[in-house]
């Protein structure tokens, strides 16, 4: 049965292209990568859109392409990649289907226990495999996808998790696999921009340059307050352009955090929305999260959690050693900033970006915590 839709700003899944804004540019350049038979590799920050991407490339493609997603971040293994892999499979496809009949059938010799997620009701395949055995059974899956009468796009989300597998050279046997596929062509997709440029950008890697990039960036403001002002009136709400740019620049243009502010405000508010209507929602997003914001406190050293702070308080970093800086928020030596600032980017809990110009910046990931700060 197809979920209700109570507001037409959705945070997670894709409910069809009228609730998705705009990435023209984007979706054309994955359509015209595929028809050249081209990959491509997909960076952005966490929770852009990317996923919410794919599903809306995928819903132009369902008529002349065979289709799977699989986001790989739960996946520590190789035989959790395969349980990743085949459960994507018969999620997409029923035993009795056309594409389906021959990778069931490979799935079922595996003797897998096949069981459903209790939210969401999708299939969840388990199958114990050795290091030797998974790779064998990935392999026969992709030689299956392969030999299907349409052409297949496998899209693998948060695809850096590959190196933390305890089996070495992973990347380099999976690239060994798809340099050989004629028929399927992938979009790997990740949100650790370092990791993902050094798989695919660095000359000793088994990817390097296997792939066309597409860098994903924020929405453009007058596209994305077009959105918004349009999804109101369609629901006989009004909301003033100077209230949606007030929204947009408080939610720093981020995808999930805009959707989420305007979802808020769309079930809360009345016919008329105003700066008191999001203001007073956004309140209370940040009350509700203050558990959270003071976990990140708590698992921090007292070096960390200042450093957090600050850039939380200046929004944009771009010199996080410099003498001003330090002297502004009382940070400290250079080399202690240093050390805490590879930290909180290893825990992702700020990330590296480039301005307009190409200088790097540093920012905090979560934006609520930055405004709650």
């Amino acid at each position: 049965m197809k979920a209700k839709i109570n507001t037409p700003f959705s945070v997670t899944g894709y409910f069809g292209p009228k609730y998705f804004c705009d990435r023209e540019e984007e979706l054309n350049q994955l359509l015209q990568n595929l028809e050249g038979g081209l990959s491509t590799t997909m960076i952005s920050l966490r929770r852009i859109g990317k996923t919410a991407l794919i599903r809306h490339l995928f819903h132009h493609l369902q008529s002349e392409y065979i289709t799977v997603y699989l986001d790989i971040l739960p996946t520590e293994s190789l035989n959790d990649l395969l349980n990743r892999f085949s459960s994507a499979i018969i999620s997409e496809y029923s035993e009795e289907s056309k594409p389906g009949k021959k990778l069931w059938k490979i799935i079922r010799s595996l003797r897998p226990v096949i069981s459903y997620d209790t939210l969401s009701g999708a299939p969840l395949v388990s199958i114990r495999a050795t290091p030797g055995e998974s790779k064998n059974s990935i392999e026969e899956l992709l030689t299956a996808l392969e030999e299907q009468s349409k052409p297949v796009v496998i899209a693998i989300d948060e695809f850096q998790q590959i190196t933390k597998y305890p089996e070495k050279q992973t990347d380099a046997w999976l690239r060994s696999l798809v340099q050989h596929l004629n028929n399927v062509s992938f979009i790997f997709t990740g949100s650790q921009q370092q990791i993902m440029a050094d798989l695919f950008a660095n000359p000793e890697r088994p990817f390097f340059r296997s792939t066309q990039f597409l860098k994903m960036s924020k929405l453009k403001e007058d596209v994305y307050r077009n959105f918004i002002i349009k999804k109101f009136k369609e629901h006989s709400r009004s909301i003033s352009e100077d209230t949606v740019t007030e929204m947009l620049n408080w939610a720093d243009f981020h995808t999930y955090y805009v959707q989420l502010l305007c979802n808020r405000v769309f079930l809360s508010s009345g016919k008329i929305i105003s700066t008191d209507s999001w203001k007073e929602e956004a309140s209370k997003i940040l009350k509700e999260q203050e558990f959270v914001f003071y976990g990140y406190r708590d698992m921090l050293t007292r070096h960390q959690w200042e450093l957090l702070k600050a850039v939380a308080k200046e929004s944009k970093v771009y010199q996080p050693t410099s003498s001003d800086f330090i002297a502004k928020h009382s940070l400290g030596n250079p080399a202690t900033i240093l050390r805490s600032l590879n930290s909180l980017l290893k825990m992702e809990l700020i990330y590296k970006e480039r301005d307009s110009e190409g200088n790097s910046y540093y920012g905090v990931y979560d934006v609520f915590f930055g405004k709650w700060i």
